[in-house]
């Protein structure tokens, strides 16, 4: 652990200079600079490097969260601990479980931050979070906790959210047609994205009336239900892909068979089996073109002359043949290449065989 660096900063010159008096026994663990200002915390990161950063939310000049947010933009590998009144600790023990932060309750014993100090540098289990892995909820916490009046705009995939604040209270959400509650947990599930934060910039009116601390842990409460749902349909999704997977290699035993494929009607392949054989011959990038082309002029010759949906497409060539089976109630085609040596009507036998197969479940991909 040695030459690790910790930078202690709040306005507050007692508590600062307590701090590093008492830490000075750890001299030979870490190096303690203390300042009273994020101005001097941001000259101290540009001159030397520093492990961890404890620091106040509510301060002069540049608040804590403008400093957080330099330090995420310029120093991403670094550590941070905030020192804040929660006044909750279940929304305190949510934060340290979830967030890219560690907090600490003023007032506290030196004893409790020296230890935690000690736990961040050695990189225990439950403190490798790093300020490059700064979340929206850590955000929205620390806008709270520093008593902002301000609003914070979300983009993502074209997508456009606000979320209010007055005096750190959350009180308005938009995103879409939503508003109040309803909007600040859609935005929650939101990953990824961009924000942009605009100071002083309040609500035009009041629409969540929810203490911020209880208005969070249901977001968050919500966000556990709706990642358990996403993970439970994710691996019943892979799990079925994988059944759908060794349905179409199973058929390939067939003599000439190169290729069967499932593909959507614009020719985008959804699963596939190529026999090994082909593996470094057949380009599945080079065939999707070339099958969304035979099904959209069998799609345009069938509606000119009024035959609706195209339910099969077969071509025989010199050294081959294409086959196209529509899957009943599915927007899907069944795909079949071969090669000379290919039995059309043992193809014909073996994709009705495998419709029936594939038709329940397809609709759980």
């Amino acid at each position: 652990m040695n030459g690790k660096r910790v930078l202690i900063v709040d306005d507050e010159e007692d508590l600062t200079w307590s701090i590093s008096k008492h830490l000075s026994r750890d001299k030979d663990k870490f190096e303690l600079i203390a300042v009273n200002s994020g101005m001097a915390a941001l000259d101290v990161l540009a001159q030397v490097p520093v492990d961890l950063v404890i620091t106040d939310i509510r301060m002069p000049e540049i608040s804590g969260l403008d400093l957080l947010l330099k330090i995420r933009e310029n120093y991403p590998q670094t550590k941070v601990v905030i020192m804040t009144a929660y006044g909750s600790s279940e929304i305190q023990d949510e934060a340290n479980r979830r967030g890219c932060f560690k907090y600490i309750e003023k007032p506290f014993e030196i004893q409790e931050l020296r230890k935690l100090i000690l736990d961040v540098l050695q990189e225990k289990k439950g403190f490798e979070g790093k300020i490059s892995d700064f979340q929206l909820t850590d955000l929205i916490q620390l806008l709270c906790l520093g008593r902002q009046t301000n609003s914070l705009h979300f983009e993502k995939d074209h997508q456009h959210g606000v979320i209010y604040f007055d005096d750190g209270n959350i009180v308005h959400a938009t995103v879409g047609d939503l508003e109040g509650e309803d909007a600040f947990y859609e935005i929650l599930t939101w990953e990824g994205g961009t924000f942009n934060l605009k100071k002083g910039d309040r609500a035009p009116k009041e629409t969540i009336f929810k203490n911020w601390q209880n208005l969070l842990l249901e977001g968050l409460r919500r966000l556990d239900e709706l990642r358990a749902r996403v993970s439970h349909v994710d691996d019943r999704s892979t799990d079925v892909q994988r059944r759908i997977i060794l349905l179409l290699e199973n058929a390939l035993s067939m003599r000439g068979i190169r290729l069967w494929a499932i593909v959507d009607e614009s020719g985008f392949i959804v699963a596939s089996a190529v026999a090994p054989e082909q593996k470094e011959n057949l380009d599945l990038a080079e065939i999707i073109p070339i099958i969304s082309k035979f099904i959209s002029t069998a799609q345009d010759n069938g509606k000119e002359f009024e035959f609706g949906h195209t339910e099969e497409i077969f071509a025989q060539f010199e050294k081959g043949l294409i086959r196209l089976a529509r899957i009943p109630a599915q927007n899907y085609y069944l795909v079949t290449l071969g090669d000379e040596f290919a039995n059309g009507s043992l193809i014909r036998l073996e994709s009705k065989k495998l419709i029936k197969q594939l038709e329940p479940l397809l609709p759980q991909l």
